[in-house]
């Protein structure tokens, strides 16, 4: 006979269930919560909920019997090839009743069954070939086989007028269920219809808060201009457990361009959702979330399908924040340059302006100083200072030809151009030199090296000038290699030292008019400035990179054709 209940038994223990649905708890909990009271109220031996959900069944149960029994999971479940199976099998199953029950499939003539849709049974023996069902089922179910089965009840559980899902209790007492049971736990699964569709709402409700939570966060996050990329994905990493379902156990990963950013601790788990970063339909990175501990299947794995949208959501914000700051950085470099390009042309106007006026004076005072050098009856101390006079004047001449090249002044002559042969040309000069400063001297220099359109006086200027630098940030000796080749319809001539080096700052400011990291009156600021400018008058490139101790590389890319 069953556990001696009144009707107001049942009545206290329905608002019990009501009671429980404020209880800030997961979806999981909740229901563990909930069969647990229900198997202890009742004194069966096993309880099963099934509910619906879209295309899905879920079904939680637990067992006095055995510790720890509780499970949840998910079962995908097409309603057509379901129905198709249990047609030709020749004995009701559990299964089938609890499905059939939902889904109003019930004739109440059958015996069993009565006017509200519920079936209990007090010999399953004789009603139902229950162990066969089980010996069939999921060896998960393991633990039912323990429990010599009698008594068998399906109640199904309303909201309104909707079968939402159904009760299953099971006693190995026979005859454990009566009529005036069944009425009462008809009256029961009404307020636990109730219950589990409130709990359902108010946990999609703090769900969806928390989503809401972490988009926002993202959102405010990466409006601060002031923070670079790595901040705002660092951060993210951190919205991410709290608005998942379990956040005491959630970690998160970020990986976008090689770079990872993560959670402490995190590790890679069976449990996981990914989202990939996609950007102008280019994978960039992936977005994870992972369980560190196992946890029931939901819709998507231990994940919700919520949950699944929200990934979705923060990797596609991931991707536009992404883009923002790559169109923010390019913004900068493109001002940057305009600003560079006007800085450029003031300078050439102001250079062209100083060399012009101060040319003029200058040939005045050279020609001078030639001809009073031309007096045989000069005095030596005189002739030694016309001699200074001269030499500082051809110096300035040197330093307002550069002016004036840096300007563009100075015509062009462009003719076909064997880059080879100008640089051994030009090394020729350097040998002895090298040589005496202890930097070999290596040229590696390519086969049918195709000639360019250039101007070879200022084309033998820019590989001086290159040469002299890194001789000079040699001074205890090292090695200095010349290097030529094609590629693509261009030309490469590279340029290495081993010398000091430079720092990035300096590297950021080489090209700039009149900076030198020289002493006062051993440079002017011009020579790299200068190669610039020849470089692109002849439509090329030029790059540097350099580290500090391991030397300096300049690679130089020239058209074999001028477009």
């Amino acid at each position: 006979m069953s556990v001696n209940k009144t009707t107001e038994d049942f009545k206290n223990f329905s608002q019990e269930i009501l009671g429980q649905v404020n209880r800030d708890v997961s979806r999981v909990d909740f229901l563990h919560e909930l069969l647990n009271r229900i198997l202890s109220f009742s004194g069966c031996e096993f309880i099963e909920i099934m509910m619906k959900k879209n295309d899905k069944y879920i079904r939680c149960k637990i067992t006095q019997q055995v510790e720890n029994s509780f499970q949840y999971s998910a079962v995908n479940f097409n309603n057509n090839e379901r129905a198709a199976k249990h047609k030709i099998q020749k004995q009701l199953l559990i299964e089938k009743l609890q499905i059939d029950i939902i889904e109003r499939r019930i004739d109440h003539s059958l015996p069993n069954f009565n006017i509200n849709g519920s079936f209990w049974t007090g010999d399953v023996e004789k009603d139902i070939d229950l162990k066969s069902v089980l010996e069939k089922g999921n060896r998960n179910d393991q633990q039912n086989l323990e429990i010599d089965y009698k008594s068998l009840a399906i109640v199904p559980l309303y909201f309104v007028d909707n079968i939402i899902g159904c009760l299953l209790l099971v006693s190995k007492q026979r005859e454990y269920f009566s009529e005036d049971d069944i009425r009462q736990y008809e009256g029961l699964s009404h307020n636990l219809g109730i219950a589990l569709i409130n709990q359902r709402a108010r946990a999609a409700l703090r769900e969806r808060i928390k989503e809401l939570t972490c988009l926002y966060s993202i959102a405010k996050m990466s409006d601060q201009k002031d923070l670079s990329l790595n901040d705002i994905l660092k951060g993210i990493i951190e919205f991410i457990p709290p608005a998942w379902q379990y956040p005491e156990i959630a970690m998160s990963r970020i990986s976008l361009n090689g770079d990872i950013f993560s959670t402490p601790g995190f590790k890679q788990t069976e449990q996981k959702q990914t989202a990939d970063i996609i950007l102008n339909g280019e994978r960039r990175g992936v977005v994870e979330v992972v369980y560190a501990e196992k946890k029931p299947n939901l819709d998507e794995g231990p994940f919700l399908r919520e949950e699944r949208n929200l990934i979705d959501t923060i990797a596609r914000q991931a991707a536009l924040i992404v883009e923002q700051k790559e169109a923010e950085e390019n913004r900068l470099k493109l001002q940057d340059q305009i600003r560079h390009a006007d800085r450029l042309a003031t300078i050439g106007q102001l250079a062209a302006g100083v060399a012009h006026e101060l040319n003029e004076p200058l040939s005045n005072i050279l020609g001078i100083a030639q001809l009073i050098k031309k007096d045989q009856e000069l005095p030596g101390t005189v002739s030694k200072d016309v001699d200074g006079i001269v030499d500082a004047s051809l110096n300035a001449r040197e330093v307002i030809k550069k002016l004036l090249l840096f300007a563009r002044q100075e015509p062009s002559k462009k003719e076909m151009v064997n880059l080879n042969q100008l640089i051994i040309n030009g090394l020729h000069f350097f040998e002895a030199r090298c040589a005496k400063e202890g930097i070999e001297l290596i040229r590696l220099l390519s086969n049918d090296l195709p000639e360019i359109n250039g101007d070879q006086a200022q084309l033998n200027q820019v590989l001086v000038n290159l040469v002299v630098n890194a001789i000079q940030a040699m001074p205890n000796g090292g090695k200095l290699t010349i290097e030529t080749n094609a590629a693509n319809d261009n030309v490469y001539l590279i340029v290495k030292d081993t010398g000091m080096g430079m720092t990035e700052d300096v590297i950021k400011k080489i090209f700039i008019p009149f900076f030198t990291t020289k002493d006062v009156n051993e440079g002017t600021g011009l020579g790299l400035s200068v190669i610039h400018g020849i470089i692109t008058s002849h439509k090329g490139m030029i790059k540097a990179k350099s580290s500090v101790d391991k030397g300096s590389r300049f690679e130089i890319k020239l058209p074999i054709t001028e477009t």
